[in-house]
């Protein structure tokens, strides 16, 4: 059973930093693009950040661009987000997603990922 588990949330103030981390299991995803959404409640689910196979492509929204990292360890089979620069309009519930196909690009639309975690609950304090 292939599972996804982010960790790593919790409650910090405006400014501050979290790292999110999402661990793969039941199947290795070292050959498949990963990606972080979140959800905010009134809101529709957002795409955040995208990361090839490699490790050598990422690829972010506009709302996150340089505050945000995403990154991966593939001998882990884990994906990492680093946020810095904390705002309070990044609360929200933030979900790991993999793609099921080997060697793909960086996508931002959830319909192209197969796979996703239970999330974890990101809330910024102002």
């Amino acid at each position: 059973q292939v599972q996804l588990i982010e960790s790593g949330g919790g409650l910090v103030q405006a400014g501050g930093s979290l790292r999110l981390s999402c661990a793969a299991s039941g199947r290795t995803f070292s050959r498949n693009t990963m990606g972080w959404f979140r959800l905010a409640p009134g809101k529709q689910r957002e795409f955040v950040a995208a990361i090839d196979w490699s490790g050598s492509h990422t690829y972010y929204a506009d709302s996150v661009n340089g505050r945000f990292t995403i990154s991966r360890d593939n001998d882990k089979n884990t994906v990492f987000l680093q946020m810095n620069s904390l705002k309070p309009e990044d609360t929200a519930v933030y979900y790991c997603a993999a793609d099921g196909t080997y060697y793909t690009g960086t996508y931002s639309n959830a319909y192209e990922y197969d796979y996703w975690g239970q999330g974890t609950q990101v809330t910024v304090s102002s």
